[in-house]
């Protein structure tokens, strides 16, 4: 069962942030298992954009065997606030999951993100290097993307059959019928049912689509090398064979970063960790333990 912890973020922002499982009642400790040693910190799970905590609840179970593991609602997605256009900004988001880590008592903590929320990850480890001891990047590339991706986008919110009748229609249409979907893909179709909502009319999402492009708006345009390149923690590149990052990027982006180490998931698309959550596992779990046992310190 899922418990709820609110924390505040950039600006007074309420933020919802969830436990999957009952956290270990012994943390890890730097020096490795059964010495005495620093406290290892835990680990924040980050969604990317459109996505909620719920999406990382298998992930988190398992992390939670062994470690506190806690994934973020971020601003203007799941339960968490959603606050007015002018606050999805960058600066925000990396402020948030900053806020989060010291009210939750996370750091030094490991961050897991996808997509959106890798960017954010790297964004944090490299503005406060005393917070994060280790980062998971999924999926997100770090060139920049350009102004006919963001058309793209705000031309696929416009495709949306929205209200959907039932969860069953949404299901059907992102897992089949939407025109990004090059193949069935139940995964997809399950992950997007995940963040509608019944209303009046119908299954709506549960965040502004406008709102989303907002937040997307603030890093497409830009490439994000810089600041990969200052991250000094061990950190871990994974992409599906089928994902949004291509091979070579992706291993730029290990040799760009000081502490880089790259993993790739097969019969994965964009969605990594929902797409094949055993294949997932067994990409990160190397890495997270030597992490957050000291070995990789």
């Amino acid at each position: 069962m899922a418990r709820r912890i609110d924390v505040t973020g950039a600006g007074g922002v309420r933020l919802a942030a969830w436990e999957f499982g009952d956290p270990p009642k012994t943390d890890p400790v730097k020096d490795g298992p059964g010495e005495t040693g620093e406290r290892a910190g835990g680990v924040l799970l980050l969604h990317g954009l459109m996505g909620r905590a719920s999406h990382w609840a298998s992930t988190a179970r398992w992390l939670s065997e062994r470690h506190r593991a806690v994934a973020l609602d971020q601003r203007g997605h799941g339960q968490s606030d959603k606050p007015p256009r002018t606050a999805y900004t960058r600066e925000a988001y990396v402020e948030d999951v900053e806020a989060a880590l010291e009210q939750l008592g996370l750091g030094p903590a490991v961050l897991i993100g996808h997509a959106m929320g890798a960017l954010t990850g790297w964004q944090l480890a490299a503005k406060r290097p005393d917070l994060v001891r280790g980062l998971i990047i999924c999926d997100m590339r770090a060139s920049a993307l350009g102004a006919a991706s963001q058309r793209e986008w705000e031309d696929w919110f416009q495709a949306w059959p929205a209200p959907f009748a039932t969860l069953a229609d949404v299901r059907k249409w992102f897992g089949e019928d939407d025109p990004w979907v090059e193949r069935p893909n139940p995964a997809r179709g399950e992950f997007y049912a995940e963040v509608m909502h019944e209303s009046p009319d119908g299954w709506r999402p549960v965040f502004d689509p406008a709102q989303m492009l907002e937040s997307r708006e603030t890093w497409v345009y830009d490439a994000h090398w810089e600041e990969l390149a200052q991250v000094q923690c061990p950190a871990l590149v994974v992409r599906g064979l089928d994902g949004e990052l291509g091979r070579a990027e992706a291993q730029e982006m290990v040799r760009v970063l000081p502490r880089g180490e790259y993993a790739e998931v097969a019969d994965a698309g964009h969605l990594v960790h929902y797409d094949q959550p055993e294949a997932w596992r067994g990409a990160i779990e190397p890495f997270l333990d030597g992490v957050l046992t000291g070995l990789k310190g």
